[in-house]
């Protein structure tokens, strides 16, 4: 501080003069603001040489000058600077070639290049670097091989540089040329190099090879070790990389903050919560890939609550987080649709300067999408400076969820006009809502333009799709047709849909069909046994439906609990049908049976015939009035009574008939929007009516 102080009062002193110095003391102080790294004074040194007209004999002091502009980020005086320079050596073309490099300015990296009236390996490794930093591996590695054509020796520099780019691109080929090239030059001992190929191997899924690679490394640093304990979490073999990380330790290396956390992955992967929370909590400096790791691995283990709490601590502890935190923490309030905490990280990440970021934007969608705020997903969509397809397919299955068919559709339209090629996931939302609105013609059209106008081939996803769209359109016959003229195997996702349709047509011969074959596919899967018994239920064949869940009781099936929650002031309460254990239960109760009374007495008539045993007409109107779904309602309305706001309820699995047209009632007498997500879609209750046009 003291020496960048001395150098400002020189230059004051200077200026204040006003007259010219010698060419020993502009030298003296020029190198003076090199040392100190002091661009700023550097700046006002160089405007008063050029005031006094002095020019310096020789290009050693511009080229200080320049360098120290070009590493300060200083591009536009570097640039001014070059410019004026009456002889250019190859090193100070190397300096601008540094100072894009650096800012990621890729084209105009290439053009100060390519004027380059000569080079040397220094001005290709600068390219290849900033190549490979850019985006541009394809052209790094074309380089690489220009490089050597024009007789320049590749350096350990540039080797690092080329196998990371085969890391991006994934080329194993390439990876493995270069690979040999090194081994028969004079670089096969260095760390970098070696280090450099352990990575490249990992990425391109060859983890033997490099841990090959690895054992043959006589001098490892702590980068070999991270290089080889995360290439094995991101193989799939999380035992592995705990093992290495053991052995590490034992020989006697300290694991840095890159090695804890791809331990805490490996711990998450491999079941070992506590492991993880108790590495986590012994850490005593935790930078933003640390806190990251523990949020989405509590994100993936399905506790959720735990993520959004230890993002709380983390912007406690002032660490902030990045745009991949940002979206993984949205996702987990996308899965809860817990739109106040939604709304609270979308706060956060405009205060960081994120929320455009193509990740964040599109999570941002999809949690808005999720938690029935359609119109918000939309401005999220519109105000994006840049979209790619991710953020379009949010958009496009955020409107197919919502009942907004039509809408879906136009925004296809509008993606395809904007020439963006659809993937696997455009055309399930696509077909999604062709499905919801029944339009088969529409449908079947989109269906064959996967493979005529896009040269895909359609998978099973899409075909449950067309057979949903037949099926609940009541062509039976043609949804089974289809699935006899499949190009592959049905999967469990194929009978299940087609089961699922046959409920609808009450077909029982179709419905026996697919159930026979999930419970080949799956005999544990208790889905199958459920539907097929609320077939036969539905029909009245109560010996055949008794006799279903006689068999789930022999091969010890559980039954999935139909449960359902509602968040009320940032807390979440979840309830299942006929429960009695809510603090609240006798108002819950008074509540829900004053809303029967009232719909009742406005035509509701209880849908009796989804009891599933054969019992009274008074016990079955009894077995459906106190499910989940009416329970979490009751409890909205009694703490939010005045509200104006939609009642949101998230459901486990399907809504019944009978629910579906409870709240249609209740949405009309309550005046009030009821918004309830359930196993398959969003149902949006207005005045009476329901977004899905009774489809579910």
């Amino acid at each position: 501080m003291k020496a960048k102080q001395k150098l400002r009062e020189a230059v004051d002193l200077l200026l204040v003069r006003g007259c010219s110095t010698g060419a020993e003391a502009y030298g003296r102080l020029l190198l003076e603001c090199v040392r100190t790294n002091d661009a700023e004074q550097a700046k006002r040194l160089q405007s008063h040489m050029e005031l006094q007209s002095f020019q310096p004999n020789g290009t050693f002091l511009q080229k200080r000058l320049l360098h120290l502009y070009a590493k300060s980020g200083r591009l536009s005086d570097a640039l001014k600077l070059f410019d004026k320079m009456p002889l250019k050596d190859v090193s100070s073309w190397n300096v601008m070639l540094s100072a894009y490099s650096k800012l990621g300015l890729v084209e105009n990296l290439r053009a100060v290049f390519n004027q380059m009236p000569t080079r040397d390996s220094v001005s290709y490794n600068t390219l290849i670097e900033g190549f490979v930093g850019g985006g541009c591996s394809k052209d790094a590695l074309g380089l690489f091989i220009k490089m050597q054509r024009e007789g320049l020796e590749p350096t350990e520099y540039t080797h690092v540089s080329v196998l990371k780019a085969c890391s991006q691109l994934l080329d194993l080929k390439r990876g493995k040329q270069i690979h040999g090239k090194i081994f028969t030059s004079n670089l096969k001992g260095n760390v970098f190099i070696w280090n450099s190929l352990i990575d490249m191997y990992a990425k391109c899924g060859e983890i033997d090879q490099a841990r090959w690679v690895f054992d043959r490394l006589v001098d490892r640093n702590v980068v070999s070790w991270n290089s080889m304990i995360s290439g094995y979490l991101k193989n799939g073999r999380p035992e592995k990389c705990l093992d290495l990380f053991n052995e590490m330790q034992l020989a006697g290396f300290k694991p840095d903050l890159v090695t804890v956390s791809s331990v805490l992955g490996a711990n998450f992967e491999s079941g070992f919560l506590e492991e993880a929370t108790r590495i986590f909590k012994e850490i005593k400096e935790k930078d933003e890939v640390c806190w990251t790791t523990m949020i989405v691995g509590y994100a993936r283990n399905r506790r959720e609550k735990d993520a959004l709490m230890l993002f709380g601590e983390m912007l406690s502890e002032n660490v902030k987080p990045d745009e991949y935190t940002i979206s993984n923490v949205v996702s987990v309030c996308a899965r809860l649709a817990s739109l106040d905490h939604g709304k609270v990280v979308h706060g956060k990440a405009i205060l960081i300067g994120i929320e455009s970021d193509l990740l964040v934007s599109s999570a941002l969608i999809d949690m808005y999408s999720k938690c029935g705020e359609i119109l918000n997903a939309w401005i999220v969509f519109q105000m994006m400076p840049v979209r790619n397809v991710v953020s379009w397919n949010s958009m496009i299955v955020g409107y197919a969820q919502n009942g907004q068919d039509q809408e879906a559709l136009a925004l296809y339209e509008e993606m395809l006009q904007e020439k963006l090629k659809p993937d696997n996931i455009t055309f399930v939302g696509v077909l999604s809502a062709c499905g919801r609105s029944g339009s088969i013609e529409q449908g079947q059209k989109y269906f064959f333009s996967i493979s005529e106008l896009h040269g895909m081939k359609p998978s099973l996803d899409h075909y449950a799709c067309m057979i949903n769209l037949l099926g609940r359109s009541g062509k039976m016959d043609e949804a089974v047709d289809l699935i006899n003229s499949l190009p592959e195997e049905p999967n469990q996702l194929i009978w299940s849909t087609l089961l699922s349709v046959s409920g609808v047509n009450k077909d029982i011969e179709s419905a026996e069909m697919a159930a026979k074959c999930l419970f080949e596919l799956d005999p544990l899967d208790a889905g199958p046994y459920i539907m097929l018994s609320n077939v036969y239920a539905a029909l009245g064949r109560w010996k055949d439906a008794a006799s279903i869940r006689l068999l789930m009781k022999d091969r010890k099936i559980r039954k999935i609990a139909a449960y359902s929650w509602i968040e009320i002031n940032n807390e979440v309460h979840k309830f299942v049908s006929d429960d009695r254990t809510h603090p609240q239960n006798e108002k819950i109760y008074g509540e829900l049976n004053r809303l029967i009374k009232v719909i009742r007495k406005a035509g509701f008539v209880p849908d009796a015939h989804l009891a599933l045993h054969d019992v009274g007409e008074e016990e079955k109107v009894k077995s459906v009035a106190y499910h989940s779904e009416k329970l979490a309602l009751a409890f909205g309305l009694i703490n939010k009574p005045r509200s104006q706001m939609p009642i949101r309820i998230l459901k486990n699995l399907r809504v019944c008939e009978d629910c579906h047209m409870f709240m249609k009632f209740v949405s009309k007498i309550i005046e009030r929007p009821i918004i309830l997500r359930d196993s398959n879609l969003f149902h949006h209750f207005v005045d009476g009516q329901c977004s899905c046009k009774d489809y579910w």
